[in-house]
């Protein structure tokens, strides 16, 4: 019978079998029987005992040591677009190992949070303890919880801020990450049900007050998972860049550009010059200059800056701050064109003719110089008379030649039909503090037509170019709404008195007689916000589906390169296709343009989604210190458990439950957007005049709830209590908001 082993012994070899790890395998080895099993058995515990050992289930393993095989979460690509992953319940000593994952052909694409069966192999000499091979994707990861800690005597938990959530969490004693009472915190669900039975959660982050100024906008950067710090090799490579100069570019420091923005633009990335066509073959035409920054001499394929904007696929707007997809050293200095320096462009002559029809255009790559920095309120001041410093010097040779080519480029935009949307825009205000000093809707001038049509004839030449020269580009595609939100769209036409005809191919005019048939009614609001909810989303691609919106053929993203990834990628092609220099597309970007289509339309989703749920919360943040006041709007929505009203003087939105409408039962018709009340008969529609007392306004969940008041002018019966109209489940827009955030404001009180 051999001797036991010594302990360093023991651990070695259980370290070099990671597959024999149980006691029978170890005694085996070792030749150990009989009475020794019990010394053997008294050692291993000791090992345990000791912390240099860990018993799972009946295998003995190093605590620090991952078996061959586990269930892991995938924390995301870093900065290189690999794919790393961490056990989702470590245990060990130290840091978390991490796990590069080394993906197969055939693997379904991994994202954040996923959990994963993996196929382990330990590896020495990099910044990672293993490499995985996937075995099967098990799930898709909860999403990041945002939401209120509270403590009580009955434990720990998180209430959501988010609307979609209606359930809360339960944090397990150890998990709270050092959070407060009453903090907004970031979490992730760890398990299934626990105490309470809510689903487990541990706290990642601790984001503090959530009624502090300018928290608003951070609730969402968390909440979407929008990268909002720069790692810092990216920002040194930023801030090594310089200035470029002429070289071999094409100098347009004399040609009088002037770049046109909103008057709180934090980046300028196009700049625009029209004149008259001196080709007597083209008598009344004009020639149009645009001119884009050249952010693709500062960020070059495969560089950090390259990584990282890929990964941010755009910047975010929000009322207080914006998220930019490059540092500022970039987006904000040297590829933003400010007045009266020189900056690196690339830049598109276009001839069009006196009916705005488009009949050449030349791209090149050049040097520019700016001559004026206008906001779109100046330029269109200029243009009505009202001149100021900056623009008095230039209405004869700049203004005024922009805006006749621009009247020749809307007489083909007349005959390409686009559709004819009318949103208006809100606007935020907020004062130093953070606080909302005023909602107003942005005002629209013919400065913001006239650079709307520059940049999108700009884009479809990019596309038009790109195809010539045979070079990979991402289009920007927008394919025509389905069959059955164009349905719909057709009931809640007839509800407002309007006709979509059926059997024919649809085409923008279609719609366009629709919406021109509801302007200036009171059905012009619904019919434009049931027009865009028909639409399919646009998105990104390699292959051309045409742009269904625009009515074009072929439409690329080419104009805004500081803050759309899309274009970068587009910058690149035409540096390639012209043969301008090396810093065109890379092996790379040609490889994954598939799948960099749908990385940048997933950001720009996530974006868009981020900054609506800033602005209802801004919006609610505005309205609670008016609860109880009276306001006039319109029904918006009609859901079988209540309507939707939006508020003329803010353009907010809010619920107005069923169960709040009176005792006697609604009846809702689905086609004709209609709840009718079974004694009164009072018919509520789709776009009728109403005016609501705002019942609550909850600033951290941006839910707002209204009740009815008059309809049509006509006070709606008396009579309270629950209606009988729904049944089932009561269900608000919030109805986290009613269980949970009342209990929240008693404790606060």
């Amino acid at each position: 019978m051999k001797t036991l082993p010594s302990k360093a012994e023991l651990i070695r070899w259980i370290d070099e079998n990671p597959t024999r790890k149980n006691k029978r395998e170890i005694a085996k080895e070792f030749g150990i029987k009989g009475a020794a099993r019990i010394d053997l058995k008294r050692m291993l515990k000791e090992l345990t005992d000791e912390g240099l050992l860990e018993k799972r289930k009946h295998n003995y393993v190093d605590p620090s040591d991952l078996p061959p095989v586990m269930v892991l979460v995938v924390t995301g690509p870093d900065k290189d677009g690999d794919v790393f992953a961490a056990p989702m319940d470590w245990q060990g000593d130290g840091v978390v190992p991490r796990v590069l994952m080394m993906p197969q052909k055939g693997d379904p694409a991994l994202g954040n949070g996923d959990r994963v069966l993996v196929r382990l192999s330990a590896i020495t000499g990099q910044d990672h303890a293993y490499e995985g091979r996937l075995i099967r994707k098990i799930g898709t990861g909860p999403a990041k919880i945002l939401g209120l800690f509270r403590t009580s005597s009955e434990g720990s938990r998180i209430i959501p801020i988010d609307k979609k959530f209606d359930q809360e969490w339960y944090v397990p004693d150890g998990a709270e990450n050092g959070a407060k009472d009453g903090e907004l915190v970031e979490a992730e669900q760890t398990g299934p049900k626990g105490r309470l039975g809510l689903p487990r959660a541990k706290i990642i982050t601790r984001l503090g007050d959530p009624m502090a100024p300018k928290m608003v906008s951070l609730y969402a950067i968390h909440m979407h998972g929008i990268p909002d710090a720069f790692p810092d090799d990216v920002l040194a490579e930023a801030e090594a860049v310089d200035a470029i100069k002429l070289g071999k570019r094409e100098d347009m420091t004399e040609l009088p550009l002037i770049t046109i923005d909103p008057a709180d633009a934090r980046d300028r990335d196009d700049a625009v010059f029209a004149s008259r066509d001196t080709d007597p073959a083209n008598a009344g035409g004009f020639v149009i200059w645009v001119a884009i920054a050249d952010v693709a001499h500062y960020v070059t394929p495969g560089s950090r800056l390259d990584r990282e904007a890929r990964l941010r696929g755009n910047s975010t707007y929000f009322p207080d701050r914006v998220v930019p997809m490059l540092p500022d050293n970039l987006s904000g200095n040297l590829c933003s064109l400010h007045e009266g320096v020189d900056r690196a462009c690339l830049a598109l002559r276009m001839v069009v003719n006196d009916k705005g029809r488009k009949i050449s255009h030349h791209f090149t790559r050049g040097l520019m110089n700016s001559k004026a920095a206008l906001s779109y309120h100046q330029l269109q001041a200029a243009r009505d008379g009202e001149p100021d410093a900056a623009t008095a010097p230039l209405i004869e040779t700049v203004i005024a030649p922009l805006y006749e080519a621009y009247e020749a480029v809307a007489k083909e935009r007349n005959n390409r039909q686009p559709l004819h949307l009318d949103l208006p825009e809100r606007r935020i205000e907020l004062s130093d503090q953070g606080h909302v000093t005023t909602v107003a809707f942005r005002d629209r001038f013919d400065a913001h037509k006239l650079i709307e049509e520059f940049m999108i004839l700009a884009n479809v030449c990019a596309a038009e170019t790109l195809e010539a020269k045979r070079q990979p580009l991402l289009y920007r595609v927008h394919e025509e709404p389905s069959p059955t939100k164009l349905d719909g769209l057709r009931d809640v036409a007839q509800a407002a008195g309007l006709v979509l005809a059926k059997g024919q191919v649809l085409k923008t005019a279609h719609l366009n007689q629709l919406l021109d048939a509801a302007a200036g009614t009171d059905n012009a609001e619904i019919i434009n916000v049931s027009v865009l909810r028909s639409m399919t989303q646009a998105y990104y691609a390699p292959q051309n589906h045409g742009h269904f919106g625009l009515s074009l053929k072929r439409y690329a993203h080419f104009t805004s390169p500081i803050r759309r990834y899309a274009d970068l990628i587009v910058h690149r092609a035409l540096i390639t296709g012209h043969g301008w220099g090396a810093d065109g597309l890379g092996p790379l970007d040609i490889e994954r343009i598939d799948e960099t289509g749908e990385l940048i339309s997933l950001t720009e989703r996530r974006s868009m989604m981020a900054e609506r749920d800033t602005n209802d919360r801004y919006l609610a943040s505005y309205l609670s210190e008016r609860v109880g006041s009276e306001f006039d709007g319109k029904i918006s929505g009609i859901a079988r458990f209540g309507l939707f009203v939006r508020l003329h003087e803010t353009g907010a939105d809010g619920l107005i439950p069923i169960s709040t409408l009176g005792r006697e039962y609604f009846h809702h018709d689905e086609k004709s957007q209609t709840l009718t009340g079974e004694k009164s008969r009072i018919v509520l529609k789709l776009g009728q005049p109403v005016t609501v007392r705002l019942a609550e306004a909850v600033p951290v969940t941006g839910g707002l709830m209204f009740e009815l008041l008059t309809v049509d002018g006509k006070a709606m019966p008396k009579g309270g209590g629950r209606s009988t109209g729904y049944k089932g489940r009561k269900v608000t827009a919030h109805s986290h908001k009613k269980r949970t955030e009342r209990k929240v404001i008693r404790k606060r009180k």
